[in-house]
């Protein structure tokens, strides 16, 4: 017998149902679970005593962004890439260890996500209390964090960005709601990821859409432009 093309779709529904069914059940119930959640910030500080090994004391990242930034990134942004490298959707050597249900079950992930999204790193040294002591100016300089300017064309890079990235990240890369911010973000890590992106070897069809027509020369001018927007 020959299916038509509306059978053959059904059946292709029917075959697909049960996994979208289960996604979707296990979205609801991470939601949920977020939405209960009462954020234990002690938990979230002894968490972050093994982040620090590789992010940094104050999530600040390290190896010129081998390991990125993570202070100051959106809570619910955090969550969702910590879930993706516990459920091997998001590939990553260096997170497998750590991003499973044994070493981070929901509840951790949710107080390390939150507790990283409150950390501040200034991009320059405040005004100094000139009674403050030598101990805590030295704690005062050590939060300052700006990535190094790159040499290149910033104008053709604040185009490309206004065109491909403003209306999600906000204006200069400063993150709106839930996508997180690109200034102040490592550049060689935010290179790999555009790439990444543009690959789909990072799974995301929005960033897809908008990393894939990218140049190599749009990128390299997009990353001089972001290096600059947090001075």
């Amino acid at each position: 017998m020959i299916r038509t093309d509306t059978e053959r779709g059904a059946g292709r529904l029917l075959r697909t149902l049960p996994g979208l069914l289960a996604a979707f059940m296990l979205g609801a119930v991470i939601t949920a679970q977020a939405a209960d959640h009462q954020y234990d910030p002690d938990n979230g500080e002894e968490i972050m005593e093994l982040c620090a090994g590789c992010h940094g004391e104050f999530g600040q990242g390290g190896g010129g962004g081998e390991y990125p930034r993570l202070a100051g990134l959106p809570a619910r942004y955090l969550a969702q890439q910590m879930r993706q490298f516990k459920d091997r959707t998001r590939e990553n050597m260096a997170m497998a260890p750590y991003a499973t249900e044994r070493e981070l079950p929901e509840a951790d992930l949710m107080d390390i996500s939150i507790y990283l999204s409150e950390l501040e790193l200034p991009s320059r040294m405040p005004a100094i209390d000139p009674d403050l002591d030598s101990l805590e100016k030295l704690l005062l300089a050590q939060r300052v964090f700006n990535v190094p300017r790159l040499e290149g064309d910033a104008e053709r890079g604040e185009e490309v960005y206004n065109g491909q990235c403003k209306r999600c990240h906000g204006p200069a890369g400063v993150g709106r709601g839930s996508t997180p911010q690109l200034a102040g973000q490592y550049s060689d890590y935010l290179r790999l990821q555009l790439l990444d992106f543009k690959s789909g070897k990072r799974p995301s069809r929005k960033m897809q859409k908008y990393a894939k027509p990218l140049l190599e020369a749009d990128i390299e001018a997009l990353l001089v432009y972001l290096s600059r927007a947090d001075d």
